[in-house]
């Protein structure tokens, strides 16, 4: 899915936050814009449905009913001529340019090409289809075409200009500042300023870019639709529990192999199973499959896309005068330059594979201790340490996972969106959904009553949908044109078991499941005026904070007696269980940093590498090899499977961004221990006005230090993740100062 580099009702940024797992997962991250509801300024065609104002309950509702394949190209074509239109009528206006006439107008300007785009992307994360698949081939180079046509409209450029820079700026209010100040950016950023001959050039590698950004996602999904590891018999299942058995017994029947068993290549297949097969063999085969995605030597391979795509962003940034990709993509970050960024993953690197060393000791005792006669390999790595950790905390995840019924978590989620936020969550029957799996609640103030959103729920992995975890906002909350409440979404990828059965998770998919439900209650929390900063529409390396942040009420102790029963007896989860899992909190964290740092790493230095000619395979191999990197892990995201990285801008130099939030992540859920615990009412109020309901009305420094009273630094991250704590002055500030 695209970036769109404006935000608004129609030119909306990026809302959708993908990630994969606490850990990230994307966080890739594939998104869709933010409409809101009104009808279009200019007249379109209503035969198409795709262009009709949102109608229904609830302030109107996508039609997904009524969505097909053929309109997408139609609709999205009519509806980039209404905002061409209503651009026009911004940048030709005879009167004197003004925050109303101009960046008011902007923010009411492309509402049906928004919808459109929302759309669009849902299909493309979702629903992709071969059918669907050659429209986004033909159209994501027009995508790009057009928003550097908006970007490069002069006239409509010197009216944002004259109105950032009249001094009657000084009158409007903080938010309208912000926004003039968000428009203005991000148009210079996007080469407002260029030469008529820069702007052609500049426009001519974002439509390759899009193009390249489509292959590269398309080849991933076809590597992970298209290489299974199929078991054939008892053996082949030794040692894995009843739960991953009954998924690769439904993943079997659905591809006509019943009587089988399948393991798909995606994260959700490929985790447990090589937690728990004892068949070495086979954990080989299924970790080959899932880390040479993209990089397999055949039609799909992602290595050629790549080394143009770097060359093609070094020369953007170039362009648009900045060193490199990675400085351009850091200006308006938290971060600010690469350099702040690279200081605090060199920070936590050494002490995480000081980790790892004693983590493969510890399974290599058990290795040899069970005479297994093998050196612990990438392959072996999950299996060991489940073992390490039923040996150091007696806690075996198979006794954790009977606990873990998705939907008892999911009213879990529900119920500490009521403790911190005081919403409710009725689920409701009349909105189209774009799949049978999709359900929908409605989410309401709780002491009010009144109506503050709709939480659309696609929990389970498909044909044709990018594997991870992610959020969408179908829709912004704004005040702009009448209060305009919010849609959001969390869409993730777990194994669909028989009808009628318990689907059970593992506690770092419950981990990732309250982690996307984060990104959600950052969405419905928004209170803002204008669509371009509601919700998740912040720095990147800001986003991941709320998401991140929710993952820590997971394991408070109200939410395990409550909702982690026994999927047969009902029984809530036993005290002892949760000593257990607390002891262990810190468990397996050096190959949990690891894992993700080298893949944010290798990210940073590919863009900072400049205008060279990169063989991605090499660079990723020399440069973990410089790093120091654990020959028994491999990068979560290998480069030619990094689709937050390459299947668009995203998280492109970015991916650091989890660690930059987990630093404010660790220090501000420390505000809740040291206050009254996790459910601290005032702490809690304070996070919801100072960081979840503000978007991007104000600079996230700020709103941070708004709740917090400081800024964050690296020691409460440190002691999150169990790895020593700095002792040199200034480790407390230095990662957000």
């Amino acid at each position: 899915m695209r970036n769109l580099f404006l935000a608004g009702a129609g030119m909306a940024a990026l809302v959708t936050s993908g990630c994969a797992t606490t850990s990230p997962e994307a966080r890739p991250e594939a998104a869709a814009a933010a409409p809101a509801p009104q009808t279009p300024a200019a007249p379109v065609a209503p035969a198409n449905p795709l262009l009709a104002k949102w109608a229904g309950a609830h302030g109107g509702v996508p039609p997904f009913d009524q969505v097909k394949v053929s309109d997408f190209k139609p609709a999205i074509e009519a509806a980039m001529d209404a905002m061409r239109q209503e651009l026009a009528a911004i940048a030709n206006n005879p009167e004197a340019p003004t925050f109303e006439n101009t960046l008011a107008a902007m923010e009411d300007a492309g509402r049906a090409y928004a919808n459109v785009e929302t759309l669009y992307g849902i299909w493309g994360s979702s629903l992709s289809s071969p059918e669907f698949q050659v429209v986004e081939r033909e159209m994501a180079p027009r995508f790009a075409a057009f928003d550097d046509e908006i970007a490069q409209n002069e006239a409509l450029f010197r009216r944002i200009e004259a109105v950032y820079n009249s001094p009657d700026k000084a009158k409007l209010t903080p938010e309208q500042q912000r926004l003039a100040w968000v428009h203005y950016t991000r148009f210079v950023r996007s080469g407002a300023k260029l030469d008529a001959a820069a702007k052609q050039r500049l426009a001519a590698i974002n439509q390759r870019l899009a193009s390249l950004y489509t292959s590269f996602g398309q080849n991933v999904l076809g590597d992970e639709e298209g290489y299974t590891v199929v078991l054939e018999s008892e053996a082949d299942l030794a040692g894995l529990p009843d739960s991953v058995r009954a998924g690769a017994a439904a993943a079997a029947e659905a591809r006509g192999l019943k009587g089988k068993w399948v393991i798909t290549n995606t994260r959700s297949s490929m985790e447990p199973f090589l937690t728990y097969s004892s068949r070495r063999d086979l954990r080989e085969k299924v970790w080959r499959n899932y880390v040479n995605r993209g990089d397999n030597g055949d039609a799909r391979d992602n290595n050629v896309i790549i080394s143009e795509v770097l060359k093609l962003r070094a020369e953007r940034a170039k362009l648009l005068g900045y060193p490199t990709h990675a400085h351009w993509r850091l200006e308006n970050a938290m971060a600010q330059k690469p350099e702040r960024a690279m200081e605090l993953m060199e920070a936590v690197w050494k002490p995480a594979v000081a980790r790892v060393r004693e983590e493969v000791a510890d399974m290599q005792k058990v290795a040899d201790k069970e005479r297994a006669k093998l050196k612990i390999e990438p392959w072996d790595y999950r299996y060991y340490a489940e073992k390490v950790r039923k040996a150091k905390y007696d806690l075996d995840q198979n006794e954790v996972k009977p606990y873990l019924q998705l939907e008892k978590l999911r009213e879990g989620m529900f119920w500490v969106a009521g403790e911190l936020f005081g919403f409710t969550f009725t689920q409701v029957s009349d909105v189209p959904v774009f799949h049978p799996d999709v359900r929908v609640w409605e989410v309401k103030d709780r002491d009010s009553g009144r109506h503050v959103g709709l939480w659309y729920f696609d929990p389970y992995a498909r044909p044709g949908k990018r594997s991870g975890a992610w959020m969408n906002a179908y829709r912004a909350q704004e005040r702009f044109r009448g209060e305009v409440t919010t849609i959001v979404s969390n869409n993730s990828n777990f194994v669909k078991g028989a009808p009628g059965e318990a689907v059970l998770i593992s506690w770092e998919d419950a981990t990732t499941l309250f982690h996307e439900f984060g990104h959600a209650l950052h969405g419905l929390s928004s209170s803002v005026t204008y669509p371009s900063l509601a919700g998740t529409s912040v720095a990147r390396d800001y986003v991941e904070f709320p998401s991140q942040l929710l993952e820590h009420w997971l394991s408070t102790p109200e939410v395990l007696n409550t909702f982690a029963l026994h999927f047969q007896t009902g029984k809530p989860i036993p005290q002892a269980l949760v000593t257990r899992i607390e002891k262990a909190a810190t468990f397996n964290n050096g190959f949990a940093t690891v894992e993700y740092l080298s893949s944010a790493l290798v990210d940073m230095k590919l863009h900072l590498a400049g205008d060279v000619t990169i063989d991605p395979d090499a660079f990723e191999r020399d440069t973990l090899k410089a790093l120091g990197m654990p020959k028994e892990i491999v990068m979560r995201h290998r480069t030619p499977q990094f689709g937050h990285v390459f299947a668009g801008d995203g998280y492109s130099a970015g991916y650091y961004s989890y660690m930059w939030s987990d630093t404010l992540t660790a220090d501000a859920f420390e505000a809740f221990t040291e206050g009254k615990g996790a459910y601290d009412k005032s702490v809690a109020e304070r996070l919801r006005k100072s960081v979840f309901s503000v978007g991007n009305t104000v600079d996230p420094a700020d709103g941070y230090r708004s709740f917090r009273g400081r800024d964050a630094g690296i020691n409460a991250l440190m002691r999150k993740r169990g790895f020593p704590v700095p002792t040199t002055a200034g480790a407390q500030s230095k990662s957000t100062r």
